[in-house]
């Protein structure tokens, strides 16, 4: 296991871990490896100090307006929550297009189980990044060949732990402002906490950090404070988060509770979890879609549902009331939160036993 300060840069995140992770080491496909290195070195060469750009007069007012955000939320990661973020957003790079790369996940049909894919460091992980739609393509069609449940999503961020001095792309300057200060905290708190092997840990604690640091960042900061548009929206999203974090984690349940029965043939368990899927389409039709206060997670409804898709988003919505149980226990203090999960991810076989889990039921 891995926690913060010197031992923090042990791995790659995502595509950065992909494309510096694998020319470390030949981890994989040599074409592949060469293919995310040069990718991620044209990200790295097209960097620019963000101060630069403010100061550029071809800068719009919108863009000048959300680059000074993030070199706050950035100057707040490190002063207000001790975060170690590095060189990371300190820079910013222009891409040529709306999506960074496509990220693949596979997973196999009759059980809750990633296919994972190994790379030095950071050890074995469920998904492979790719720069190129077309390749992506191809590798996700042998995937099915194969028998594998796919999923296959564009990302607009990605984070290297450290590694290398990450830009902020401009692909999330597309997000509303509490949505651009939740992902870069969210990337950010990959360079101060990994986690090696356990990456759904990584993630959901990247979400907890994002979304909760939001929260104080726009509640707390100057000019801004309990009633102000932004600290209100911060709390609905975080409020939101959990709602689908609840629900996806009793749709999970219900899954494996399913695939646990040995008895059942293959085509037995994938037409009962035809019928799970849509008793959970429903229910999150009536139930919890009309409970959401800013977000839609309408992805839900519009993504074919198989257990590739449900691990990917159970990467980041795994345990968000357990986060937040923790985080009241230290008394709504999101620094000591942050610093009682790095300190004790060494002394813990699965790090999501640090957390303070709901009383068993009587």
């Amino acid at each position: 296991m891995v926690g913060a300060s010197g031992r923090r840069r042990l791995g790659l995140l995502a595509l950065g871990l992909v494309a510096a992770g694998g020319l470390l080491m030949g981890a994989c496909s040599p074409i592949y490896v060469i293919r995310a290195g040069i990718a991620e070195a044209k990200i790295l060469a097209a960097r620019r100090p963000i101060p630069e750009v403010v100061g550029d007069p071809a800068t719009t007012d919108e863009t000048r307006g959300k680059l000074a955000l993030v070199l706050e939320a950035r100057t707040f990661a490190i002063d207000s929550l001790g975060l170690d973020v590095g060189d990371s957003y300190k820079s910013f790079t222009q891409l040529q297009k709306d999506t960074l790369a496509m990220v693949l996940s596979a997973a196999y049909r009759d059980r809750l189980a990633a296919k994972t894919w190994w790379f030095p460091i950071v050890g074995r992980v469920p998904y492979r990044g790719y720069f190129s739609l077309e390749n992506a393509q191809d590798a996700q069609e042998d995937l099915e060949r194969d028998g594998l449940d796919t999923y296959l999503r564009p990302t607009a961020a990605f984070s290297t732990l450290g590694w290398f001095a990450d830009p902020l792309l401009s692909t999330l300057l597309r997000y509303d402002h509490v949505q651009l200060v939740a992902s870069v905290l969210h990337e950010l708190s990959h360079n101060h906490l990994f986690v090696s092997g356990h990456v759904r840990f990584n993630e959901s604690f990247a979400t907890f950090v994002g979304q909760v640091g939001a929260i104080e960042f726009f509640c707390r900061r100057e000019g801004g404070g309990p009633d102000t548009t932004w600290c209100r929206r911060a709390q609905a999203n975080w409020r939101d988060a959990q709602r689908f974090g609840r629900f996806m984690d009793a749709l999970v349940t219900d899954l494996q509770a399913l695939y646990a029965e040995a008895d059942l043939s293959l085509d037995e368990k994938l037409r009962r979890r035809e019928e799970i899927f849509e008793a959970f389409r429903a229910r999150f039709t009536r139930d919890v879609q009309p409970t959401f206060e800013a977000a839609t997670y309408t992805g839900f409804l519009s993504t074919p549902l198989n257990n590739a898709t449900l691990l990917s988003r159970m990467l980041y919505y795994h345990r968000l009331d357990d986060f937040d149980r923790t985080y009241a226990e230290r008394g709504e203090d999101l620094r000591e939160t942050v610093d009682y999960l790095a300190r004790g991810v060494d002394g813990v076989d699965d790090p999501f036993d640090l957390l303070e889990a709901a009383p068993a039921p009587r």
